[in-house]
């Protein structure tokens, strides 16, 4: 990086990632210009490298798990300082005067920029973005800890935080991967009475590590069943991709109870909808969180030193990271580092 320029991975199509030195640019009005520390690789970047998004226009820098430093305002911008500590998540700042922003629910802004898709993001040195979708990062949270949870993190404290579940009842958590594994933290330091249903004995020792009370091998046994022995769930929180895994799961849940939907899986949801009638259950989807619940959620995550799981690379392995990710190899979260 100079002073006039600096090193971004674009996606260019095709599911490929290329290097490129790019010039640097003032923010407008309304934006921010952040020298990037770290950028989480996450599972939802494969709608821009590899053309998910529809209409996506290339070439485009991906990333959506952003930590960096300001160094340059806008115009009109007026909450944020040059050399703040900010990251930016999935939803790249809402526009405040739609129906939705309007009634506070920001999440839904039809309006809403989506980082790394609608401009380009954080696989890079540098990013302009939003003051909308800003988010403080804490002075004492190394950029590879707070990454992750700037989406996978906020995702899964969202859902649990919103689920009828109160606490000491029996929770689930679907999965043990990028994402089951920090909700395994959540629901335990939330007070709940934590169970992990996942394929194959060999997860169990971490899933009780992580603070499980309980774990159940999904290949050895029937989940739901062995759920119902215990009580019933009051929320599962399916953080795989398979639908066809977690719909049976439904079948745990104690009456009012809650699939919560973490995990985006592309094959249609079939349920029994007669474990939905005789028991009045429900099933919801959780969309990531707006900046101040990311706020809340690097807060939690500091208050109880939870922290995910991650391997790092440097920007200029980010194909390999990429790749690692993709092809489901991380344990668990990928991060990219930028030099300096």
């Amino acid at each position: 990086m100079t002073g006039q320029t600096y090193m971004a991975a674009q996606a260019i199509g095709g599911g490929k990632l290329a290097l490129a030195t790019l010039p640097m640019r003032e923010p407008g009005a309304g934006e921010v210009r952040i020298r990037i520390e770290a950028c989480g690789i996450c599972h939802t970047d494969v709608l821009t490298v590899d053309g998910g998004y529809p209409g996506i226009a290339y070439p485009r820098v991906p990333g959506h798990e952003v930590v960096g430093r300001i160094d340059a305002l806008g115009a009109g911008v007026q909450q944020w300082r040059v050399g703040q500590r900010v990251g930016i998540g999935f939803l790249g700042g809402s526009c405040g005067h739609c129906e939705f922003c309007r009634r506070g629910d920001l999440i839904n802004c039809r309006n809403q920029v989506l980082s790394g898709i609608h401009y380009d993001g954080g696989y890079a040195e540098v990013m302009i973005a939003k003051d909308r979708g800003l988010v403080s990062i804490p002075d004492d949270m190394s950029a590879v800890d707070a990454a992750p949870l700037l989406c996978a993190g906020v995702t899964t404290f969202n859902a649990l935080r919103k689920s009828p579940a109160l606490a000491g009842e029996l929770v689930v958590i679907h999965g043990l991967g990028g994402l089951g594994h920090l909700a395994v933290q959540f629901a335990r330091y939330m007070g709940f009475r934590t169970v992990v249903v996942a394929r194959g004995a060999d997860k169990a020792e971490l899933a009780m590590k992580l603070g499980a009370h309980a774990y159940i091998d999904s290949e050895a046994e029937n989940a739901a069943k062995a759920l119902r022995k215990m009580g019933g769930a009051s929320v599962v929180v399916a953080t795989v991709s398979s639908t066809a895994a977690m719909a049976p799961l439904i079948g745990g849940l104690k009456p009012h109870g809650q699939l919560a939907v973490v995990g985006a899986g592309l094959e249609p949801l079939k349920v029994n909808v007669g474990d939905l009638i005789f028991g009045e259950r429900s099933i919801v989807g959780v969309n990531t969180g707006s900046p101040i619940e990311i706020e809340d959620t690097l807060g939690f995550s500091q208050l109880q030193n939870i922290r995910a799981m991650t391997e790092e690379f440097p920007l200029e392995q980010v194909a390999e990271a990429y790749a690692r990710m993709h092809g489901n190899k991380a344990r668990f979260r990928v991060v990219l580092t930028m030099g300096g």
